[in-house]
Order: C-alpha cells, then structure tokens, then sequence
C-alpha cells in the first residue's frame, strides 16, 4: 500500500507539472496574449514596452514559465494585471465560499441519494423508485440557471421565504442562521443535479450486486434481507459510487458558475467567468492549476477508498487494480 501511494503521489505530481506547461502554453497562445491586457485608448508603445518589461513579458516564454513556476511553488501567485492585486488575496476567500456553498449541497444529496438509491435496489419499480426516476430526469434535464430563477420568482420575490441572492445580508456578515437562509435556493439547485446522477449510479450498482450468486446463496440459507443488503451488498456496490465521488470533488473549489452568478455568490466559479472576461491571465492559471490538484487529490482519494470498502481489490505491481 505505501509503495502503490508513494507511486501515484509520484505520477500525480508529473501530471500537475504537464498541465502546468500545457496551461501556461495555452494561455500565452490566446488571442492578444497577457500583454494586450494592459493596452488601454492613448496608451503609447514606450509606456507599454515599459509596462512589459516589468511584468517580465518581454522575455522569452519558456524564461517566463520558469519564473512562473518558481513562485507558484513558494506560494507566490503573481497579481492582476490590471489592478496590481494579489491573486492570492482574490482567490483564498472565493475558494472558501465555494466550498461551503458546493460541500452543502454535495452533503445533502449524498444523505439523499445513497440511502433513496439503495432503498429503491430493494423495491424496483415501486413508488418510490419511479418518483426517484423522475426527479433524476427531471435534474439531468433541467437548465441549472432557469431552475435557480424559477426558485428566485417564487420563494424570494413571490413568498419572501428566502433572500433572493448573495452571501449574506449587509449587516449580517458572519451571522450562521442568516448563512443558512442565504444557502437554502442555490444548494436546493446544486443538490438535485448531484441527486440525479448519485441516486442512479447507487440504485443501477446495488441491482447489479444483488443479482450476483452469494446474495442468492445467502438468501436461500436464510440470511436476513437487512443484512444481504448492508453487510453483504453494499461494500461491493461503492465502488462504483466511490468513483463518482472521487470525479466530484473538484466541483467542492471549481464552483458552478451558472448558480454562483445567478444567486451573485461569492465563490470560484463566478469569478473564474469574471476574469476570464476580464483576461485576467494569471488569475485564470491559478483556477486551472488549483482544480487540477483537486481532480488528482480525487483520483487518489478514490483509489485508496477502492481498497478500504473492498478489501478484496489488491494493488498491482504496476500500480493497476485486480479482484
């Protein structure tokens, strides 16, 4: 096991170094370029050459990505090119919001979906399962945004049940309860997109282990269905589940930018839309770079979940996986 981590920590690591490269390529390929962003009406070619070569962006690009990556790795995120702020003062607390917005709505899907999914396994084309089935098509087909909107006209402006948008109320800043009012409508509008996909994925890997032979073998030596179902079942039916979750987790920094714009929340994904609007160049490296160890740290978490919820997966030499 500490051989298999130390392996992927290695690979992982080579993966963040390529996107770093492939990002910082990608970025400097784009029309215009970093320095277009400080090009402003009247502004002569001496004050932009000057501009330039104190940003460092009249070298050569390779010499720029060595000096880029050599503050990243101290922690050093560079500054708007525009205003000159730190990236990191901008970025930190955007993450935080949208960890709170994204880790509530992820919670209360998964306190939904995994139990609902399991319990429908167990009861297929009951009434709960069908009710289950339409609320999952009824996320994958519904538009985020004109759900969100929707739950404004009604609940916000119609019954004043709930604050229409933002974080808080101006006054209330740091007040829990006025938090969790400001929560209620963006996370009901998250949680049914995650509803969808993990109630299916739970109920489609929970049949498919139930219909295996030692589940059979079990009932038909009298074993309690309770039993069959959590202790037998279930550990073979996360894998799937876990891999999901796994491909999820950077959504918990990345955002949604469609509901954090809607309901004008504070978080990643509403500002990774603004600086790209903006061509905030290393802004928009530094969300690419930060959701990239995100979906490695993922990945990881998955592989080594694979391995406690079912302990008959066993790490290859070659770092592969084989029941």
């Amino acid at each position: 096991m500490t051989e298999y981590l130390i392996r992927r920590v290695l690979q992982s690591v080579l993966v963040i170094f390529l996107i770093t490269i492939l990002t910082f390529l990608l970025i400097h390929a784009a029309p215009g370029g970093p320095t277009q962003v400080m090009l402003a009406p009247g502004l002569s070619p001496e004050i932009f050459e000057q501009q330039a070569k104190n940003l460092g962006l009249d070298q050569p690009v390779p010499v720029q990505y060595v000096r880029w990556i050599g503050d990243l790795l101290q922690g050093d995120l560079g500054y708007t090119f525009k205003n000159h702020i730190a990236i990191s003062d901008l970025l930190w607390p955007r993450i935080g919001n949208t960890v709170i917005l994204m880790g509530a709505a992820w919670l209360v899907s998964l306190l939904i979906a995994i139990p609902w999914g399991i319990y429908n396994s167990t009861k297929v084309y009951g009434i709960s399962d069908q009710t289950a089935s339409f609320l999952s098509y009824l996320g994958f087909a519904m538009p985020t945004f004109w759900f969100g909107i929707l739950l404004q006209q009604w609940l916000s402006l119609k019954l004043d049940w709930f604050p229409l948008s933002d974080m808080y109320s101006r006054g209330k800043e740091g007040n829990l309860g006025d938090l969790f009012m400001h929560l209620v409508l963006p996370v009901t509008v998250l949680a049914l997109g995650f509803l969808a996909s993990y109630m299916k994925y739970a109920r489609a890997s929970m049949l498919e282990v139930l219909d295996q032979d030692y589940i059979r073998t079990a009932r038909a030596k009298g074993v309690k269905e309770r039993k069959v179902v959590f202790r037998h079942a279930l550990r073979n039916a996360l894998i799937p589940i876990i891999t999901i979750l796994g491909l999820d987790l950077p959504l918990l920094v990345g955002g949604a930018a469609l509901t954090e714009n809607v309901f004008n929340w504070p978080g990643m994904g509403r500002w990774f839309v603004e600086m790209a609007s903006a061509r905030e160049y290393s802004a928009l490296m530094s969300v690419t770079i930060v959701t990239a160890v995100m979906v490695v740290i993922g990945n990881l978490l998955a592989d080594i979940l694979y391995v406690v919820v079912d302990p008959r997966v066993k790490l290859g030499k070659q770092g592969g996986k084989a029941a």
